[in-house]
């Protein structure tokens, strides 16, 4: 069976790439992995970001022994990371790759702001933007990539690192939707309150899951990903 590494300690990522995927697969997060490096984002597109998480975590798989990662578990088959965020047009694809930390960004700081901080800065941003230009989309792009064997010794990391980043598939999908002029619904995470899908009348925080995860930007990629493990397990 396949095992995919997600790279992310989010565990509601987690438990919606595993509906989604369903049992054709393994899935397991960095939890799995607690040495595991911190990889800093800070490339200018989710496919740069989510290549960059991949790419480094494969790498990092491939430095260290069956017993120094701090886990009984096998190595995976494959690192999936992914990045994803919300795009509003009338903020000219804003919050997009910042969209984590957006909220945070007002203050200079590195890490991840709250849902609640960045759904305030969202709505105080949009406060005068009429319901038809409240267009926006979530987006989001998967890295697949293979975890390799140890270089061999002499090869040059940088090279190594090229690599992985060509074996690397990228796989993206979207959702289009409106921003709500305040929050509604409990569940879900992120902008999941604001955020009404095209064709829908309750936001994803109202929706459910199950509804969630036939339409959002993470299901339509997850759903090329699964077709392209499918093949693999063929």
């Amino acid at each position: 069976m396949i095992r995919l590494l997600l790279a992310t300690r989010n565990p509601h990522k987690l438990a919606e790439v595993r509906a989604i995927l369903g049992t054709t697969v393994t899935c397991e997060s960095l939890q799995a992995y607690p040495r595991a490096p911190e990889v800093i984002e800070d490339a200018g597109s989710f496919a740069g970001n989510a290549t960059k998480k991949a790419v480094a975590l494969v790498a990092w798989l491939a430095s260290i022994s069956d017993t120094e990662h701090g886990a009984q578990v096998m190595h995976p088959s494959y690192v999936l990371a992914d990045d994803s965020g919300l795009e509003v047009d009338a903020l000219d694809g804003a919050p997009g790759v910042h969209s984590a930390r957006f909220a945070a960004l007002d203050s200079g700081g590195s890490g991840n702001s709250s849902d609640t901080d960045n759904n305030v800065k969202l709505l105080r941003l949009l406060a005068d933007v009429p319901w038809e230009r409240r267009t926006a989309r979530f987006r989001c792009v998967l890295a697949l990539t293979p975890v390799r064997e140890v270089p061999a010794r002499g090869s040059s990391p940088v090279c190594y690192a090229d690599e992985i980043e060509l074996a690397t598939e990228l796989f993206e999908g979207s959702c289009e939707g409106m921003i709500g002029f305040a929050p509604r619904g409990q569940a879900g995470f992120g902008y999941d309150p604001l955020f009404t899908p095209t064709g829908h009348e309750q936001t994803f925080a109202e929706s459910g899951e199950e509804t969630k995860n036939r339409l959002s930007h993470r299901a339509n990629a997850l759903a090329k990903l699964k077709a392209r493990l499918a093949r693999a397990n063929s």
